[in-house]
């Protein structure tokens, strides 16, 4: 979900469409949030 974000945030701002900036803005926040707070009380690092 990180990286889609990513590809569409730069996408966008190549481009200049900025549905696309919006949305991969938002896929990139919430992939990082997603990914940084464990969900069901486990934790999917590796150590």
């Amino acid at each position: 979900m990180v990286v889609l974000g990513l590809i569409l945030l730069i996408i966008g701002l190549v481009a200049s469409i900025p549905v696309l900036t919006y949305i991969g803005a938002i896929l990139l926040v919430v992939g990082l949030i997603l990914n940084f707070v464990p969900i069901g009380g486990s934790s999917r690092r590796v150590w």
